[in-house]
């Protein structure tokens, strides 16, 4: 893979290469892709969706929209830093007009739009739409789906919602959000199908990155950035474009350092206790003095974040320098973090989390109501859907289809289709509105 390629400004229904040093530096084209994801209503509805604590009743635990906006701004330091250094090491890109901004921006766009496809209730929402298809009245559809359509649904994924979510054309809407490819290179952390599932130890096969009903788009996509084709069978698998690993870096950083954030300053994970771990992150570059200075518990924990974070972008930038061919030639199998010198310290965080945080009592019984939420409402939506597709539409099927956006109607007489718009339906809702929804539908009115 090549940087100049791998840097396309290229968009949906562009018919000729956009020149890097034609852009109006005033409004970079990289810099347009992060205003069109905040100004859309699928990232505003991650302002009332679960990170840690499912609806939690307090006012600085963090949102999906709040982590999403933190993993930008980490993104765009990685980005600028890994850029600054590439751009010394390829003259030829600053003679096309690329700058160090421009690794930043593009880094930062597809950080912003990393949870974007993911569903209400957390990573139990994923498992709950899957589990419906897998063992719930969804199981029906089976033999009615190819091999991999079916996979889609049983193996629910956010990173595939995501990337039809910022690429699916609708009527009067060519090419979803429009952002450049290489946005939607960086934001593709597994460029692959759904099917074979995890066939080897290498990181772009932990998940899969598009649905069937987006593999066209995928495969213009990856074609023109000149992604690396990782199988040579028929089924669809590429190696990473390079500065999705800055996004995952970015992504683990704030998920491990600020989820046990917020498990301190909601009393689930002890001060005291937290700091033998936190301080051997930092032990570099603390100030004492300046800890013990602070009388709070809150700011005392800021600052130890701070410093977690800026020790971790360091090393997340050193390590994709130091291994910048093995990257591009696609032979680098592990997250930039999993190679980091901090490994050990991050998996102790992570584990003190999930036993503290993610399996604490409060997160466990919202996310079981969750998994009854979603089937409820996947249930009575796709079955409203297709008898209606199949002329045997019930009264009660016609009152619940005018709750449904016409969007998610669109005529067609493929199965997979249909079940996917209300997937995609159900997905982007908030937390609160699938609450609301479910009520509606239950006859709980009040």
């Amino acid at each position: 893979m090549n940087w100049e390629q791998l840097l396309s400004l290229k968009r949906f229904g562009d018919t000729q290469k956009r020149q890097r040093i034609a852009q109006d530096e005033t409004r970079l084209g990289f810099d347009v892709d992060f205003d069109r994801i905040i100004f859309s209503s699928a990232f505003r509805s991650l302002q009332d969706k679960t990170q840690v604590i499912p609806l939690s009743e307090t006012d600085f635990v963090h949102t999906r929209l709040t982590h999403s906006l933190e993993v930008s701004v980490v993104g765009r330091t990685l980005g600028r830093r890994v850029g600054k250094v590439l751009l010394e090491r390829h003259p030829k890109l600053a003679e096309l007009g690329y700058t160090f901004n421009d690794f930043g921006a593009i880094v930062a766009a597809a950080s912003v739009t990393h949870d974007i496809g993911n569903p209400p209730f957390g990573h139990s929402g994923e498992k709950a739409i899957g589990e419906y298809f897998k063992t719930g009245n969804g199981a029906k559809y089976k033999d009615d789906l190819t091999e991999k359509e079916y996979q889609d649904l049983i193996d629910f994924e956010g990173n595939a919602n995501g990337f039809k979510i910022l690429t699916e054309s609708r009527e009067g809407i060519s090419g979803g959000l429009r952002l450049s490819y290489a946005t939607l290179g960086a934001f593709l952390k597994y460029p692959k199908e759904s099917l074979p599932k995890k066939p080897t130890n290498h990181i772009v096969d932990k998940k899969y990155g598009f649905f069937q009903s987006e593999k066209e788009s995928f495969l213009e996509v990856v074609e023109d950035l000149g992604m690396k084709q990782k199988s040579a069978t028929e089924d669809i698998s590429f190696y990473r474009h390079p500065l999705a690993y800055l996004v995952e870096a970015a992504d683990d950083i704030c998920y491990t350092i600020i989820d046990f954030e917020d498990g301190i300053n909601l009393g689930l994970i002890e001060e005291e206790f937290a700091l033998e771990y936190m301080i051997k992150l930092v032990k570099d570059t603390i100030d004492i003095k300046k800890y013990h200075s602070l009388k709070h518990k809150t700011d005392r924990i800021s600052y130890l974040r701070a410093l977690a974070i800026g020790v971790l972008i360091n090393e997340a930038v050193d390590i994709f320098l130091n291994n910048e061919e093995t990257i591009l030639n696609g032979t680098f199998e592990k997250s930039l973090l999993d190679k980091c010198k901090y490994e050990a310290q991050i998996n102790d965080i992570i584990k003190i989390s999930v036993d503290k945080i993610y399996k604490s009592t409060e997160v466990i019984e919202k996310e079981i109501a969750g998994y009854r939420i979603i089937a409820d409402l996947l249930d009575v939506f796709v079955t409203a859907l297709n008898n209606k597709f199949d002329g045997k539409a019930s009264n009660f099927d016609k009152l619940v289809l005018n709750l449904l956006p016409k969007e998610y109607q669109r005529e067609t007489s493929n199965l997979y289709e249909r079940i996917l718009q209300i997937c995609s339906y159900v997905s982007r809702m908030s937390d609160s509105y699938a609450i609301r929804m479910h009520k509606k539908l239950t006859g709980n009115i009040t």
